[in-house]
């Protein structure tokens, strides 16, 4: 992992150096997400299904309609920006970030090894 990286933004740019235009590519990213998201929901409710409850379930159900439509919402509004912008604001806030988080640790301000 290199601070400052994300998942999708790897994605989305290894798309555009394959010569995807930018709204495939975050399409793709969006699209390569969902067994991953699949397979992490899966792997907590398989160590954490002690916790559950059958008086849990509605909640369950309003929280992931209340997640999906939002994700929804998210996404589709990223995928019109992402087809009329570039990506250069966005990748210069992720180096900056990933800067700042070298040098917090290096300098000691904040142990990132203890953050999950």
């Amino acid at each position: 992992m290199i601070p400052g990286t994300s998942r999708s933004g790897a994605t989305i740019i290894g798309g555009l150096f394959l010569g995807l235009s930018r709204k495939t590519a975050a399409e793709f990213s969006f699209l390569l997400a969902i067994p991953t998201m699949f397979a992490a929901t899966a792997y907590d409710l398989y160590k954490n299904w002690r916790l559950f409850d059958v008086h849990d379930v509605p909640l369950f159900v309003v929280g992931g309609i209340a997640a999906f439509v939002s994700a929804l919402i998210a996404v589709r509004t990223l995928i019109k920006f992402v087809s009329r912008h570039d990506y250069t604001l966005f990748a210069w806030y992720r180096i900056v970030f990933g800067g700042v988080v070298l040098a917090t640790a290096y300098f000691g301000l904040v142990d990132w090894s203890a953050a999950h």
